[in-house]
């Protein structure tokens, strides 16, 4: 999946950072996606790397395919340096990982076996799309996914956003929540 998403953000002409991270094994290793090398820093490196990268990159996103022990790690490192990302792996422990991003006030969508779906919840007075549901769409079509605005599921009926979303009475005048889920064509 992994490449995937270097293919999808090559082809739409977002630039690459030239850097992964694995294990201290892997340190210094090579690979080769998309015709381009891509470093591989084992952990020793992964802080003042990320943080020197976010210096050059001020408007870097880290995109996350990992194994399931690493996501909470990563995800901790991610917000510790400030730097919003997407975590596409399943595992680690979830409650720990909403806990970290709530924490950090970092964006991030957390969004394991990603496929094409976007739904927003507001108050029922709320007649339109958001600028929020909006903005993620266009980082979609940026990365390569189509998407459609009329693709996006508007929850305005309360019965459904205590039902669905777990909105509490309390906030049913006066909210917002926002669900992405991405899907790669090959299901992973």
């Amino acid at each position: 999946m992994g490449k995937a998403v270097i293919n999808a953000a090559d082809s739409a002409g977002l630039d690459i950072v030239p850097v992964s991270f694995g294990s201290e094994e892997e340190s210094g290793n090579t690979v080769q996606v998309c015709g381009k090398e891509i470093t591989v820093q084992g952990p020793s490196k992964r802080e003042s790397t990320l943080a020197s990268l976010f210096d050059e990159y001020p408007n870097l996103i880290v995109v996350d395919y990992t194994v399931p022990a690493a996501v909470n790690d990563n995800a901790e490192l991610y917000c510790k340096v400030g730097v919003p990302f997407v975590m596409g792996t399943t595992g680690g422990d979830r409650d720990l990982l909403y806990k970290t991003v709530e924490n950090s006030k970092v964006y991030a969508v957390v969004s394991p076996q990603m496929g094409k779906q976007l739904m927003e919840s507001h108050q029922a007075s709320k007649g339109d799309t958001s600028g929020t549901a909006k903005a993620v769409i266009s980082c979609f079509k940026n990365l390569g996914v189509s998407f459609d605005m009329d693709q996006i599921q508007l929850i305005r009926d309360p019965k459904l956003q205590r039902e669905m979303v777990g909105v509490p009475d309390e906030h049913l005048s006066g909210h917002a929540f926002h669900m992405y889920h991405l899907t790669s064509p090959d299901e992973t």
